[in-house]
């Protein structure tokens, strides 16, 4: 009664014999793609939304509204739409410092 019967000693052997057929090869190289998918999506999300990142982006944003408001060579309604936003962010970076001022007070 203690000892495990051929049909046990059978599974456990079979159990631990590894085996593949041509679909598990499929499904494994499937399951890998997909993996490699997901760690390439997950580093790009991770890109985005690093702060760094969205800072730099900005920055550069901005350094181009600033080229093409006083550049030259720009066409005149770019050098318009890039004026109006300068204006705009000055207005509201001026709002902002009269706002932290009068807090302190």
């Amino acid at each position: 009664m203690g000892q495990p019967t051929d049909d046990a000693k059978d599974r456990k052997a079979s159990a631990s014999t590894p085996f593949s057929t041509p679909r598990m090869v499929e499904i494994e190289a499937e399951l890998e793609r997909a993996r490699a998918e997901l760690a390439a999506t997950v580093d790009e999300l991770t890109d985005r939304l690093d702060p760094r990142t969205q800072a730099a982006r900005a920055a550069e944003q901005g350094r181009k509204v600033v080229r093409d408001a006083f550049g030259s060579g720009v066409p005149v309604a770019d050098r318009r739409r890039a004026l109006k936003a300068v204006a705009v962010v000055a207005a509201a970076l001026g709002v902002v410092v009269v706002l932290a001022a009068r807090r302190r007070r």
